[in-house]
């Protein structure tokens, strides 16, 4: 089901006669009263309202808009995956989100804030709505408006921790202003669950169903480190669901692997050769500053660390503990017309579908010349490269392409939330932290993501002849300790997601963002010369959670309390 927007809805019936006395009873043209909406066809209506909520743009009233996507793009750039892009002085708030120097009225944390709880609202309204409905069997769309409160709520746990949780009589009652006394996990599992009891298990696209509800109850597990309840769920999906890895990574982020089995919960996009602005809104600041595009803005530049990541060792293996230890070549600092050295060392071959790099061929488009595609300055933090998974193929721009104002981009792509691969690695991870750990089973998911990285189809030189790069990769013969099996996953879910919003999270999750984060900065600088990093704070436990955004506790009277240390 691709994303519909309902721009407006036509009444039936028109007001033809002249003023009287109860003209003020009349609903008013363009909306639909409460009796009209009482129907299945109401019901539908508002269950696709509360599915459109997911990319944000249609449904955040505060804040800054392009933080409100479901992609989370812009919380990379606190990790070491990403920087915020672009020159120094463009959009001050998120450079201050990059540098760590957090205000709670900083724009980007109310603009995710407000746009997850008009999701959240979204499926109140629905589940209020079936409610009154007194003919027909809504035991379906119930629970998929269960699975998307409970997914809008798992966005606001992750982010912020201590929220309110905003219940139907809530909304039936106009008592919006909750306390956040702490965690909402027994809301959100309570949720899920019931979504489970209530969807049945066919794949739609765009649509939740029973596996993907089961995947993100055995995820809101992982979270609270529940290894012993989270992995029968993801192990259940990983093994006995229909959905299935890609032969092909790049079937993930192009058109032609949109809603494949791979793609198991994503945000419909769709760019209509740029007649709406149904596509990624909050992606656009996401392209080139230059190049064949046309484009703009030049955000979301890859870090040189998560360059370094990819690298592996002759036996095809990540260097877990020795990545950062040696660069892989940079062109940082060199314009495109003078000479450059490409990278001829061992690299896993998902680096160049993750991120744009000097000399490689960039979706399509031509090999990348470097600085001349690049919009930020040799001053600037941001370095020398370009993401690739937001960004459409070349032989895809009608499909995939529509524009909006002062030549932006909305991208048609999907973004998947969840992937089938996400399941397996996350099925890994629990199958080591169990009770009975289960070190077989667990390298078997990691090998199946492996496996597939070391079979597709790989990046070829500008000739089409051969590999653009040294590409080499193989899976793991065995995980012989718990210490480097979980070593093993991490590393293995930030060469597989690297780009796609989740880093900050996961680092968070094991309690290990600070030591990274940190030890990232400090490499950073040397990698991009920049001799005076001062303008890095540096990342203490309060950053383990965003704050609660200033403007809400301000319209709550006090109710809402803030974080610890803001």
């Amino acid at each position: 089901m691709k994303k519909k927007i309902i721009y407006s809805i036509t009444l039936t019936c028109m007001m033809l006669g002249a003023c009287s006395d109860d003209f003020t009873d009349i609903a008013p043209t363009g909306a639909l009263s409460d009796a009209a909406l009482q129907n299945a066809t109401g019901v539908d209506l508002k269950l696709t309202a509360a599915y459109s909520a997911m990319d944000g743009e249609r449904i955040s009233r505060q804040g800054e808009g392009v933080a409100a996507g479901g992609d989370n793009w812009w919380t990379d750039v606190v990790s070491d995956d990403a920087h915020r892009g672009s020159t120094d002085s463009d959009n001050t708030a998120l450079f201050q989100v990059e540098t760590l120097d957090w205000q709670t009225g900083n724009s980007w944390f109310l603009g995710r804030w407000s746009a997850l709880y008009g999701g959240v609202n979204a499926c109140n309204a629905v589940l209020d709505l079936i409610n009154q409905v007194e003919d027909g069997d809504f035991t379906q769309q119930r629970g998929e408006a269960l699975f998307l409160r409970a997914y809008y709520n798992f966005e606001l746990q992750k982010f912020f921790g201590n929220v309110p949780f905003i219940s139907v009589e809530n909304l039936v009652n106009l008592e919006f202003n909750q306390p956040n006394p702490g965690p909402i996990w027994t809301q959100i599992e309570a949720d899920l669950q019931e979504a489970i009891n209530s969807l049945n298990s066919d794949v739609v696209n765009g649509r939740a169903n029973s596996w993907v509800a089961k995947a993100f109850l055995g995820k809101a597990y992982l979270y609270q480190e529940k290894w012993n309840e989270a992995f029968p769920l993801l192990n259940e999906v990983a093994s006995t669901s229909p959905y299935a890895l890609n032969p092909e990574y790049v079937s993930n982020f192009n058109f032609a692997g949109e809603n494949s089995l791979e793609s198991m919960f994503a945000i419909q996009f769709v760019s209509d050769d740029g007649r709406s602005f149904n596509g990624n809104g909050a992606g656009t600041l996401n392209f080139p500053g230059g190049g064949p595009l046309g484009t703009c803005c030049g955000f979301y530049q890859p870090t040189q660390d998560l360059v370094n990541a990819y690298q592996t060792g002759t036996d095809g293996l990540p260097l877990l503990d020795t990545f950062a230890d040696t660069d892989v070549n940079s062109d940082y600092g060199i314009n495109s017309t003078d000479p450059f050295t490409p990278h001829t060392g061992p690299l896993d071959p998902r680096i160049d579908y993750t991120i744009s790099r000097r000399g490689i061929d960039y979706n399509g488009f031509g090999p990348n010349p470097g600085k001349e595609w690049i919009r930020a300055g040799f001053t600037d933090v941001s370095g020398p490269y370009l993401p690739k998974k937001n960004i459409y193929q070349a032989d895809e721009v009608d499909a995939n392409r529509g524009t909006g104002g002062w030549g932006s981009d909305w991208s048609g792509i999907n973004y998947n939330v969840m992937r089938f691969a996400d399941v397996l690695l996350m099925a890994a991870e629990a199958a080591i932290e169990k009770t009975d750990t289960d070190l077989p089973l667990a390298l078997s998911y990691v090998n199946q993501v492996r496996n597939r990285a070391k079979n597709m189809t790989y990046i070829q030189n500008e000739a089409g002849d051969a590999p653009a790069a040294n590409y080499q990769i193989e899976a793991y013969g065995t995980f012989p300790t718990i210490d480097f099996a979980r070593k093993a996953v991490r590393f293995e879910r930030r060469l597989e997601f690297g780009m796609e919003g989740h880093r900050l999270f996961d680092l968070r999750r094991w309690d290990i963002a600070t030591e990274v984060i940190n030890t990232y900065i400090a490499n950073e600088a040397e990698d991009i010369n920049q001799s005076d990093y001062s303008r890095f704070g540096t990342y203490v436990e309060k950053f383990d959670l965003f704050p609660i955004p200033i403007n809400a506790i301000d319209q709550s009277g006090g109710i809402l309390t803030q974080n610890p240390g803001y």
